[in-house]
């Protein structure tokens, strides 16, 4: 089944043929309470309110859709009020974080300059593919909160539905018709400690939910649940390959992986278990890198520095 695009189902969940994403009368119903709890809480959920910044015919890059809302239900395995807690607080996020409705570039000069992000092609499931170099990552460069913008910036650029020049301040968007997810590639060639940047890393995790169960006074394990990527742009990342990886990053992972919560090791491939096929996140072996790739992402959508056809593009450039 395939979702149409918004001019065509207006904001709707509607079914096609060909797409593997699905849609079922209980996530429908559920959308349609969600929507009527938050429109309650919240009237600027409704289009006109929220992006009344925006020409009409412009609502559709950022209306809160069927679609949206369906990925914070699947976030919070359905439960409404939990999802519209979520959601609720996403809005809020969105209004303090890109009060303009875009993050422009001449707010992120020093991320930019660093030239460690990139984004074209896609998989062979047609989501698009970001890459990025960690080994150019200077944390001592910028501040956190242009770090943060920077991953906004990122997110909104590749999460946005429609491949259409809209602004010259906002460029191309990436994602196409009846895709919610995108695919990432994270190069750690060369990644040391002065790439190391938990502040960041956090920062990041708090525009994907992501438990982690960590030692309290040096015996007691507790829960801690970091505000995430996913509180924001939940259900978004299809799958993250992360190559060339370094000794030193294999050996923290290995330490902290013990501590992840069962939900969110069930995303994660365990790296004695290299052979899981329904990870979301797989350390990619050095001798089988282009073969791993290839297994998802076609020759011709694959970055030449991996052996594909096509050239790094960096995001801002897109």
């Amino acid at each position: 089944m395939e979702f149409k695009s918004i001019e065509e189902s207006n904001g709707m969940i509607t079914e096609e043929k060909g797409n593997q994403t699905e849609i079922n009368e209980i996530e429908q119903n559920k959308v349609r309470l969600m929507r009527a709890h938050v429109e309650r809480e919240d009237s600027s959920v409704k289009v006109p309110s929220l992006f009344s910044f925006l020409p009409p015919k412009q609502y559709a890059l950022w209306e809160v859709d069927d679609l949206m809302i369906r990925r914070f239900l699947r976030a919070r395995e359905l439960d409404i009020e939990k999802a519209s807690t979520l959601f609720l607080k996403y809005l809020s996020w969105r209004r303090s974080s890109i009060p303009n409705g875009f993050i422009s570039p001449s707010e992120i000069p020093n991320e930019l300059a660093q030239n460690k992000l990139f984004m074209q092609g896609v998989d062979k499931q047609n989501r698009p593919i970001v890459m990025v170099y960690g080994a150019r990552h200077k944390p001592y460069k910028g501040s956190l909160e242009e770090f943060k913008r920077f991953v906004a910036y990122t997110l909104e650029r590749i999460c946005a539905r429609k491949p259409v020049k809209l602004m010259q301040h906002l460029g191309f968007y990436r994602m196409p018709a009846g895709q919610e997810k995108f695919v990432s590639i994270a190069d750690l060639k060369g990644w040391g400690y002065a790439n190391s940047d938990i502040r960041g890393y956090l920062a990041a995790l708090s525009i994907l939910q992501v438990t982690i169960r960590y030692p309290s006074s040096g015996i007691a394990v507790q829960d801690a649940h970091i505000s995430s990527l996913d509180d924001c742009y939940p259900e978004r990342l299809g799958k993250l390959f992360i190559v060339h990886v370094p000794y030193i990053f294999m050996t923290a992972w290995k330490v902290v992986y013990p501590f992840i919560d069962s939900k969110t090791k069930r995303k994660t491939l365990d790296l004695d278990c290299m052979e899981t096929s329904h990870s979301h996140i797989i350390f990619v072996e050095n001798k089988k890198l282009k073969s791993t790739l290839l297994g998802d992402i076609d020759e011709s959508q694959l970055p030449d520095v991996y052996g594909g056809k096509l050239s790094l593009v960096p995001i801002q450039e897109d």
